[in-house]
Parts: C-alpha cells; sequence; structure tokens
C-alpha cells in the first residue's frame, strides 16, 4: 500500500515525486519505458530558468531524480500495464506484481505521432526516425528531410544541421506553426530549405530497407513528384500515453486527460500532469508545475481522507 504511486519519470513525474516526498509520503514512481521521458533525448535547453547557457536534457533529469531520491522516493523500473480507478485503494498493475494506492498522479507523457504510412513503420530505424538527438549522427554529410512546422520541426531541423550537409522541411501549410524565435533561426541557416504546401505520401525503399527518397504531393495542386532524401525525420507532434487510462477517467477526443483546480480529474485522488493533460504549450517548466500542483493536491486530498497518513505525517 502506497500513500501515492507516481506514473512517469518525466520533469512532471519527477517534480511531484519531490514535492510528495518532502511531504513526508514516501512516494512510489514508477519510472516506464523511458526513464527521464522526452527529456532524456533533448540535447540542448535553453528555456528552462537558472541556466543562462543552457543545459543538456539529460543531465537535467539525472539531477532531478537524484533530488527526488534524496527526499525518499522509491523508484520501480516497469511499466503499468492495466489501472483500477473504481475501488479504493486504487490498483495498478505492471508485468510483475499489482500495486495499491491511496492517491495517484499520472505522468507518463507523451508519445511522437507518426505519418501513418506502411512504408514508415517498415522503415524505422532504416532511415525513418522520430528523433534528431538519438539519430542525427548517422547522418553525417548527408541530406535529410523534416517533416512539420512546429517548434519540435525546427528544433530537429537545427540540430540536423551539425550532421547534415542539407535539411529539407516540408510542411503542409504555406506559413510555419513554430514560435518566431525559431522561424528566425531557421529561416537564418544556410542548411535549411523548405518545402511548402506539400504532404509525404510514401517512403522508398522499403525491400532495401533504406531510405532512398519520398513522394511529396503539393495538397493545392495535388502535383506528385518524387525527392531524393537520406533520411526522414517526423515531427508532426505528439500523443498522450493515455491508453490505459480509457473509461477510467475523463479525456478529450485526443485522448488528453481533463482536469479541474489544478491538476485534479474526475476522480477524487487522481492527479494529471505533464504532457498528458497540457493540449496547448508542452513545455518542461509547465510540467514541472504541474507536478507540483499535482503532488501537494494529492496532500491535501490525503490528509483530508486518510487518518493514518496524518498520524503518520505528525510522526
Amino acid at each position: 500500500m502506497r500513500n501515492v504511486v507516481i506514473i512517469g519519470s518525466g520533469p512532471a513525474g519527477y517534480t511531484a515525486a519531490i514535492y510528495a516526498a518532502r511531504a513526508n509520503l514516501n512516494p512510489l514512481l514508477i519510472e516506464g519505458l523511458q526513464i527521464g521521458g522526452q527529456l532524456s533525448i533533448t540535447t540542448d535547453v535553453e528555456n528552462f530558468p537558472g541556466f543562462p547557457e543552457g543545459v543538456m536534457g539529460p543531465d537535467l533529469m539525472e539531477a532531478m531524480k537524484k533530488q527526488s531520491a534524496r527526499f525518499g522516493t522509491d523508484f520501480l523500473a516497469a511499466l503499468v500495464t492495466k489501472v483500477d480507478f473504481s475501488q479504493r485503494p486504487f490498483r495498478l498493475n505492471t508485468d510483475d506484481e499489482e500495486i495499491q494506492a491511496k492517491s495517484v498522479i499520472i505522468c507518463s507523457g507523451a508519445s511522437a505521432r507518426l505519418i501513418g504510412l506502411e512504408a514508415e513503420k517498415k522503415l524505422i530505424g532504416y532511415g525513418v526516425s522520430t528523433c534528431a538527438t538519438c539519430d542525427g549522427y548517422f547522418f553525417r554529410g548527408k541530406e535529410i528531410m523534416v517533416i512539420g512546422g512546429g517548434d519540435s520541426a525546427l528544433e530537429e531541423a537545427t540540430f540536423l544541421t551539425k550532421f547534415a550537409c542539407k535539411v529539407t522541411v516540408a510542411h503542409r501549410r504555406d506559413k510555419l506553426r513554430a514560435s518566431k524565435i525559431m522561424q528566425d533561426k531557421a529561416f537564418k541557416n544556410p542548411k535549411i530549405d523548405f518545402v511548402w504546401d506539400t504532404v509525404v505520401d510514401d517512403i522508398y525503399d522499403v525491400e532495401a530497407r533504406n531510405v532512398r527518397g519520398v513522394k511529396l504531393r503539393n495538397v493545392k495542386n495535388n502535383e506528385v513528384t518524387d525527392f531524393k532524401t537520406d533520411g526522414v525525420f517526423v515531427a508532426i507532434g505528439h500523443e498522450p500515453n493515455t491508453q490505459i487510462f480509457k473509461g477510467q477517467i475523463d479525456m478529450d477526443s485526443n485522448g488528453y486527460i481533463i482536469t479541474h483546480d489544478g491538476t485534479k480529474t474526475n476522480v477524487p485522488g487522481v492527479f494529471a500532469a505533464g504532457d498528458v493533460s497540457d493540449v496547448a504549450f508542452k513545455q518542461i517548466i509547465i510540467a514541472m508545475g504541474n507536478g507540483a500542483n499535482a503532488a501537494l493536491g494529492a496532500f491535501e486530498y490525503l490528509i483530508r481522507n486518510d487518518q493514518t497518513v496524518t498520524q503518520s505525517i505528525a510522526a
């Protein structure tokens, strides 16, 4: 039996753990498949307060994990496969065990969205990627295409210019959705070109198990062209990792957990923080604020509803 179980080990999860541990709740943090969340595969983080020269994503996550461990957080390297919020205590299942919890904080994050092409699935790891920091090194001196038009796409494209001789950004609209600072940086980079009003209809060559080019289609005139490229990086957004919570808590049509009064869900004692509920911004600092809010909310919930927690904290 745990006072609070935190699902996910990104910035929201680690912040929730720090606050919960400092409140003497002895939290258990279940780390999931990607320890450290998306920041574990992010290089330069330049918009996090307190680091004027920037900070490496993995370094920031490792420091947060150590800080949460210092105050008494327990960690479990496992993936939650099933939950039951219909009864108390709540029940969470991994492949190996069932865990009971008096409160739960969901910080399971989001995963990269794919285009949906059959060739894309077959060529993942063979020239198709969703992570420039993971795979950019393998494209030294080559030409790369990045698909997308938001901050993540331009961040990927800019990073890839460290390795590639040329990066082409394909976007389905005639203007970018990215922030102005990211646009300015990309437009000034001599290695980055843009293809507007264009989608990718196919990726070659599945039989060769290697990316050699793509089929592009102009959405305005339906003109189809072949475009030579050595790699394709997909950066068209993310989907919240909330599949196991369907039917357990309220979510919107895109799978984001609906919260109210901060990070509360429709189930008392269950909270959601970070990218699982942040539809609009998906920023590190917002996820961390959510994590702190959720931990404080869990503390308040337990104090009001569980006399044993009140006694143990007082002791």
